[in-house]
C-alpha cells in the first residue's frame, strides 16, 4: 500500500454511514448515506461515492456526487436513506435507494437509478412496487444481490411504528424478493429473512431492525443486518439467496458490546449508536464495514471497517473495533497520528447510546468533533472535552524500539495522562500536562515492552483539553 490505512478510512470531514463495499472494475467502491456535520437529521446530503484500488485500501479517491434527491421525479422534500449498488445481468449499474416523502406507509418507497459506470452519472430508472406488503415489511434500507441472471432485493425496518398504516404487531422483520430482468418488477411475495422478534436468534435478543445486506462466501449466503440492539451488525447463513437463514452471531458492535467485559452500552468501549454496513471479500481476506458516531449525536456518522476471521465451519467470531481495520496489521510505532483514529473513547461514567434528536450533554464525556461546519476539505477533526477520567484507546501499534510518547493538547487541563496497554493494565508511561493556550506537545519516556500493543490514554486532573494527536518516537 502507498500508506497506512486507519479508521475511519475516509478523510475526517467526510460523514458516510451505512457503507456498502463492492468491487467494480478493479476498484473498491463504497456506497452509503451522506450525513451533514452538525445537522439535526439523518442523511441530509446527496449521495457521493469514494473508491480505492483493490490492492491498496489506503488510497481512497472522491468520485463525486452520484445522485441528488431532486433528480428523483417524485421528490417533495425529506432525505434519501441507505442505498446499495449492483452490476445487473445486463452489465449496467443500478442504484437502489429508500425514498421517504411522507408519513403514510405507501409514501415509503424504494426507487432505482441506472448508469453505465459505477461512479455514474446515474439516471432515474423506476420504482419497485412493494406497497402490497408494506404493512408487514416497510420499504427501507434496500440491498441488492445479483447471481447470474437472478436479482434479489432485501429490505425492511422495525423503526417506523408511528408511520400511518403500520402497527408494531404487523411488522414481521426483514424481507427478500426476487426481481424480474427489468430490475423493478417483483416476481413473488416477500419472504422473511430474520424476524423482528428474533425468536430464531441467540436468546431471542438479536431480532431484525434494519440494514439488510447480502454476500456469498465459500458457497454460502450470508445475510447481514442491524439488530434491535442498534449498535451491532449480525449475520445469518443460508443455502440460497432467499433463505431460509440460520442465525450466526454478531459480526461487529460499534462499542465492542459482547467482547472483553463490554456487556451493554453503559460498559461499551465507545458511545454507541445505530450501525449499518456490508462485508467485502478481497484477496483472501474478509472485512465488515460499519460506522461510528461523532459530535455527541447520531447525525454525523463515519465509515469504518474491520477484518473478519472466519472459522473452518463458516462461523465468524465478532470483530474487535480498531484503529487499523483495513491496514492488514498494526500501525507503525513511529510518527504522528491524529487523535481522531482512536477506536475507543469514553468517560469515567461509561458509555451511552446516542439515539435522541438533540445532542447529548457534554458533561465529563469526550467526543469527536471538528471546527466550523460541513465541508469538502480542510480536515481538522479532534477529540473535545478531554477531562478527568476520559480515555482514548488506539489499537494497535508495533512498538518495537519505542523511546517516548507524546500527545498534542490545547486547553486548561492540568495533571497527568496515564498511558496503558489496557484499561487498568500496565502503565507504559506518565505524561505530565499543563494548561496550554495554543497547541502543545507533551512527552514522557516509554517504559513498556517491545511488540504489538494498544495504547490507552487516560487523563487525571483538572480542567479539560482538546486532544489533537499522539506522537511515537524511536
Amino acid at each position: 500500500m502507498k500508506g497506512q490505512a486507519f479508521n475511519p478510512y475516509l478523510p475526517s470531514y467526510e460523514y458516510i454511514p451505512d457503507g456498502e463495499p463492492h468491487v467494480f472494475e478493479g476498484r473498491v467502491y463504497v456506497y452509503g448515506s451522506h450525513d451533514c456535520f452538525d445537522s439535526g437529521k439523518f442523511c441530509a446530503n446527496d449521495y457521493v461515492t469514494w473508491s480505492a484500488p483493490a490492492d491498496d485500501l489506503s488510497d481512497w479517491r472522491y468520485e463525486g456526487v452520484i445522485w441528488k434527491r431532486e433528480w428523483d421525479p417524485g421528490y417533495k422534500g425529506g432525505s434519501m436513506y441507505a442505498p446499495d449498488v449492483c452490476r445487473g445481468p445486463d452489465g449496467r449499474y443500478y442504484l437502489y435507494y429508500a425514498f421517504a416523502p411522507g408519513i403514510t406507509r405507501k409514501s415509503w418507497r424504494i426507487r432505482v437509478a441506472a448508469a453505465d459506470s459505477p461512479k455514474g452519472p446515474f439516471r432515474y430508472h423506476g420504482e419497485v412496487d412493494l406497497s402490497p406488503w408494506s404493512k408487514e415489511y416497510l420499504p427501507f434500507d434496500p440491498a441488492v444481490y445479483v447471481e447470474g441472471d437472478r436479482v434479489f432485493l432485501y429490505y425492511g425496518s422495525a423503526m417506523f411504528y408511528p408511520v400511518l398504516g403500520v402497527r408494531k404487531k404487523n411488522v414481521k422483520g426483514g424481507a427478500v424478493v426476487e426481481l424480474a430482468p427489468d430490475m423493478l418488477t417483483v416476481k413473488a411475495p416477500p419472504k422473511t429473512t430474520i424476524s423482528l422478534t428474533g425468536a430464531e436468534t441467540a436468546g431471542g435478543k438479536h431480532g431484525f431492525f434494519e440494514a439488510s445486506s447480502m454476500r456469498k462466501i465459500a458457497g454460502k449466503y450470508y445475510f447481514v443486518y442491524s439488530s434491535v440492539l442498534g449498535h451491532e451488525l449480525c449475520y445469518a447463513v443460508g443455502d440460497a439467496p432467499d433463505g431460509p437463514f440460520t442465525y450466526g452471531g454478531t459480526l461487529v458492535s460499534n462499542g465492542d458490546v459482547g467482547l472483553e467485559g463490554h456487556t451493554d452500552p453503559k460498559t461499551a468501549s465507545n458511545d454507541t449508536g445505530n450501525t449499518h454496513g456490508g462485508m467485502l471479500e478481497l484477496d483472501g481476506r474478509l472485512y465488515i464495514f460499519y460506522h461510528r458516531q461523532t459530535n455527541r449525536h447520531c447525525y454525523a456518522r463515519q465509515a469504518c471497517a474491520e477484518q473478519l476471521f472466519p472459522r473452518a465451519d463458516g462461523s465468524i467470531p465478532q470483530a474487535e473495533i480498531t484503529s487499523c481495520g483495513l491496514n492488514g496489521g498494526p500501525l507503525k510505532g513511529e510518527g504522528t497520528y491524529e487523535a481522531r483514529i482512536a477506536c475507543n473513547l469514553y468517560s469515567k461514567g461509561g458509555g451511552r447510546f446516542l439515539a435522541n434528536i438533540f445532542k447529548a450533554r457534554k458533561g465529563t464525556r469526550p467526543y469527536f468533533t471538528q471546527t466550523g461546519g460541513d465541508r469538502n476539505g480542510d480536515p481538522d477533526q479532534y477529540i473535545a472535552n478531554f477531562c478527568d477520567g476520559a480515555t482514548a484507546g488506539f489499537k494497535y501499534f508495533d512498538l518495537r524500539g519505542l523511546k517516548r510518547i507524546g500527545m498534542t493538547l490545547q486547553g486548561s487541563a492540568e495533571g497527568e495522562v496515564l498511558v496503558q496497554n489496557a484499561l487498568g493494565g500496565e502503565v507504559l508511561c506518565r505524561i505530565p500536562v499543563t494548561g496550554a493556550q495554543t497547541r502543545r506537545t507533551f512527552y514522557a519516556p516509554y517504559a513498556g515492552k517491545d511488540g504489538v500493543q494498544p495504547l490507552f490514554f487516560t487523563f487525571r486532573g483538572t480542567g479539560k483539553a482538546a486532544f489533537y494527536s499522539i506522537s511515537l518516537a524511536r
